[in-house]
């Protein structure tokens, strides 16, 4: 049973890998500038964009 519960981990663990988003430089330095403007709160921005606040502030 621990067994099939590893790998169905593993399984899970692959998926979100090649699911995972990757965002050019550009990208970032755009979504960024857009927050420091201030228009949107970044609550706002990252829901817009669909990334995560902590992201944000990572970038």
């Amino acid at each position: 049973m621990t067994k099939k519960k590893q790998s169905t981990e593993a399984a899970v663990r692959e998926i979100r890998r090649q699911t995972r988003r990757k965002f050019a430089p550009e990208e970032k330095v755009r979504i960024v500038l857009e927050g420091l403007r201030g228009e949107l709160s970044i609550s706002e921005l990252c829901r817009r964009e669909g990334i995560a606040a902590n992201l944000y502030y990572r970038w």
